[in-house]
């Protein structure tokens, strides 16, 4: 199991950050694409680490077309050796229309013909294809000489799609080179829900979950004494409640018999009543989408439920020493 480390998008930081967690021996590190773009702080650790994969968790796919984030995608794979791992997310329809102005159709089907679209673009960088790729929302017929990269001999980054639906989850499987797991999840959804997707995806795609790569980075809660844990508690209290008012996640909740909370966390979200949401997460909904306690609790909490079949995850507890933190991750990967 490889295991990353989330850090943040600080450029004034991450290039000594990016070199701490490769001296720890960290197999890559993650950059969610929140309030700064994910892409621009991984040229920085690129540059400043040798061997460290470089991971988007996730860059939002439908804020961009496909042509333009395959050069940005190749560019940094190639700076950095083929190191990048291309995590996709479509976000929701909201964001993408109203604070991207960008189009929303099929969610599902959109993405696949997104993927599809760059690589039929990487078909033509990589392989010397023609380029004549004309789908329902993307064309993508016209690659002059001039404008295709020449520097290829890292080949094409992989592709590793976010999903948390079923349908989602099927088009990952069938077109992209792994999925991330939305750590809004479980054990129990993962199993029934998630795998039997992916299988199904995979028979369409010809392949097998030994040509795929399942990554799923849990809400953890953990530290190294009771106050912290108690912080982080809290903490996971307020991520469980922000996910669990999105539509998108009810799937989740409604699979272990809590399907109407989704609708009254959407209401509290309206309200603007983030406490009130926070204290509608009861112990058994934290445990069951959380895993809380020590790290060395969480490292075998981790293995005991997906250790199995899962083989990316992220997993870091700053305030261990270094040395701690590389005990950790040997722990996790035997």
């Amino acid at each position: 199991m490889k295991v990353d480390a989330g850090i943040s998008a600080d450029m004034a930081k991450v290039a000594d950050d990016a070199m701490r967690l490769e001296a720890m021996g960290y197999d890559g590190i993650r950059i969610a694409e929140l309030n700064h773009d994910a892409f621009l702080p991984l040229v920085l650790a690129a540059e400043h680490t040798e061997s460290i994969e470089l991971v988007t968790s996730v860059a939002v796919a439908f804020s961009r077309n496909p042509m333009s984030l395959a050069t940005i995608a190749h560019d940094l794979n190639a700076f950095s050796g083929g190191r990048l791992v291309l995590g996709l997310g479509s976000q929701v329809r909201p964001h993408i229309e109203r604070r991207f102005s960008m189009p929303w159709y099929k969610g599902a089907r959109q993405m696949r013909e997104f993927i599809d679209a760059m690589q039929a673009i990487f078909d033509c960088w990589y392989d010397g294809d023609r380029l004549d790729y004309v789908g329902e929302y993307y064309q993508h017929t016209l690659m002059p000489a001039t404008f295709t990269p020449d520097n290829i001999e890292a080949g094409r980054p992989r592709i590793m799609l976010s999903a948390t639906g079923p349908l989602m989850t099927k088009v990952a499987a069938e077109v992209a080179d792994g999925m991330i797991m939305h750590p809004f999840s479980s054990e129990q959804y993962m199993r029934e829900v998630t795998l039997p997707a992916i299988e199904a995806g995979l028979a369409k795609s010809k392949r097998t979950l030994a040509d795929f790569e399942l990554d799923y980075a849990p809400i953890v809660a953990s530290g190294n004494d009771e106050e912290s844990i108690e912080a982080a508690i809290a903490a996971a209290r307020d991520r469980i409640a922000f996910y669990g008012s999105t539509e998108a996640y009810r799937p989740v909740l409604e699979l272990h018999g809590w399907g109407d909370l989704q609708s009254e966390l959407n209401m509290l979200n309206k309200r603007q009543q983030q406490r009130q949401m926070a204290d509608v997460i009861s112990d058994e909904i934290l445990h069951t989408i959380a895993i809380i306690g020590t790290p060395e609790e969480v490292v075998d909490t981790m293995k005991a439920r997906f250790g199995d079949v899962i083989g990316r995850t992220s997993f870091r507890v700053p305030s261990l020493k270094d040395e701690e933190q590389a005990e950790l991750l040997q722990r996790l990967r035997t």
